[in-house]
């Protein structure tokens, strides 16, 4: 016997929620979703009217679906927000050329701006050639320092007064595994924040609008809607880190489904006890990016490469900053020992 949507009760239900369990028609399901993000927005005072907001748009379901229900809820609810699509180019042939085309086909379905920055222009270096250098083992560590440098960058040149990206709640559930792993203490205060204040110069302030919403929830949304993203995952990440997370997660969530919000509460609530030392936030002496070292994390990594020593940043190398920044070149047994990969 068909199942009646527990919401209208009067079509049929097309899905059961996975956040909920209730079983939807598609049309309630979409109203029951966009609301949960309205909420989580006006809960968190996410916006202000009149602010410019760009859009992290990659082309992948998240960012699609973030566009798409930031367009719905601007108009509906009358946020006053100028929205626009920035994304990043990393120069990964195969992956980001064709993602980038979808993006460009959302610019003209949801009639917004876009702007594309690229890693080549920005640092000098594609992906593919950054990975040609350190191989696959420690290349998204690159990746990630360079895209979250680049957003601001981008963000820099449309003068937007925010960045919105799509995290949504598995993410931030692996980014606090992740964090408890590495037993990284300061990140895993930062990472369950739904939105970061500007931290100095250069820094867009950055903020979640899909913070409490699945990961299943939005490949529903994503398909109900027939929405234009693309799917395939990035050829480079099959070692990531963050994929035995994530793995690790979904074991969970399979045994309790409420593992994901779990996980973010627990760590919202994360409190460090008095005496704990946490880093200082500075600023870069090079390229006035927000650091809590001499030299920030980008611009070592770009020193490594540059040098011919890709392994500079992966390690050690804060004895190095005073060296880097004033192109001292290193000692014989420095260049050794990085090239052996000790630090």
């Amino acid at each position: 016997m068909p199942v009646q949507c527990s919401s209208c009760a009067k079509k049929r239900a097309v899905l059961k929620r996975p956040k909920t369990g209730h079983s939807l028609c598609k049309e309630c399901f979409f109203f029951a979703f966009e609301e949960e993000v309205h909420r989580t927005i006006v809960a968190a005072e996410l916006f202000k009217p009149g602010e410019r907001v760009g859009i992290a748009a990659s082309g992948g379901k998240d960012s699609t679906v973030l566009a798409h229900v930031m367009k719905v809820l601007n108009e509906r609810y009358s946020y006053g927000l100028e929205l626009m699509l920035l994304s990043v180019d990393e120069g990964i042939t195969g992956y980001r050329d064709d993602s980038l085309e979808t993006v460009k086909r959302n610019q003209e379905q949801y009639e917004l701006p876009l702007k594309i920055v690229s890693y080549e222009e920005l640092y000098g270096w594609t992906m593919d050639a950054i990975v040609k250098q350190v191989g696959l083992k420690n290349n998204c560590t690159f990746c990630g320092v360079f895209r979250r440098q680049a957003l601001d960058r981008g963000a820099i040149m449309l003068n937007v007064d925010k960045i919105c990206t799509g995290h949504n709640a598995d993410d931030v559930a692996e980014t606090v595994l992740m964090n408890i792993l590495r037993g990284d203490i300061a990140r895993l205060r930062r990472c369950t924040a739904i939105s970061t204040a500007s931290e100095g110069d250069g820094v867009v302030p950055r903020c979640k609008p899909l913070k409490y919403a699945y990961e299943k929830e939005i490949v529903l949304y994503a398909y109900f809607k027939k929405l234009d993203y693309f799917s395939t995952e990035c050829i480079y990440s099959p070692n990531a880190y963050r994929g035995y997370a994530r793995t690790f997660l979904k074991d969970l969530e399979s045994i309790r489904p409420s593992s994901i919000m779990d996980v973010i509460h627990s760590g919202e609530n994360l409190s460090v006890r008095d005496g704990v030392k946490m880093p200082v936030q500075g600023m870069c002496g090079r390229c006035g990016y927000i650091s809590s070292q001499a030299l920030c994390k980008a611009c070592v990594l770009l020193e490594g490469l540059n040098r011919g020593l890709p392994k500079l940043g992966i390690g050690k190398h804060h004895r190095l900053h005073g060296k880097l920044l004033s192109q001292e070149p290193l000692t014989e047994k420095e260049e050794k020992k990085l090239r052996a990969a000790e630090f």
